[in-house]
């Protein structure tokens, strides 16, 4: 799944660059869209992103593009690797992974595909 946003000026940190936390926030709604999307009625969580580093500064106008792709699959979870990039280069990547749960927030089995 791809998907874009471009860097407005309420997504900036103090010093003028992109704050971390947008990204953040992007990177997970964008894995959880593309969860939701492969698993059609199932209702998931975040559990984790493995690894949070940030490359480089992103400025203001930026336009994001946010490759993603499921790289495991369990018995009640599902993982999305997550690559950022700005003018051809990647700026970020990480893994997000979910579980499903039903209403009560207990752990529910992926549907079997």
């Amino acid at each position: 799944m791809e998907h874009h946003r471009l860097v407005l000026p309420e997504h900036m940190n103090q010093f003028g660059f992109l704050f971390g936390g947008h990204l953040l926030k992007w990177v997970d709604e964008i894995a959880w869209m593309a969860a939701t999307l492969d698993y059609q009625n199932c209702h998931f969580v975040t559990v984790g992103m493995k690894e949070v580093s940030f490359r480089q500064g992103v400025s203001e106008g930026a336009i994001l593009r946010f490759e993603t792709t499921r790289v495991y699959e369990g018995e009640t979870s599902v993982q999305y690797s997550v690559r950022v990039i700005t003018e051809g280069e990647a700026i970020f990547a990480t893994e997000v992974a979910f579980v499903r749960v039903d209403d009560e927030g207990r752990k529910q089995s992926l549907p079997k595909r």
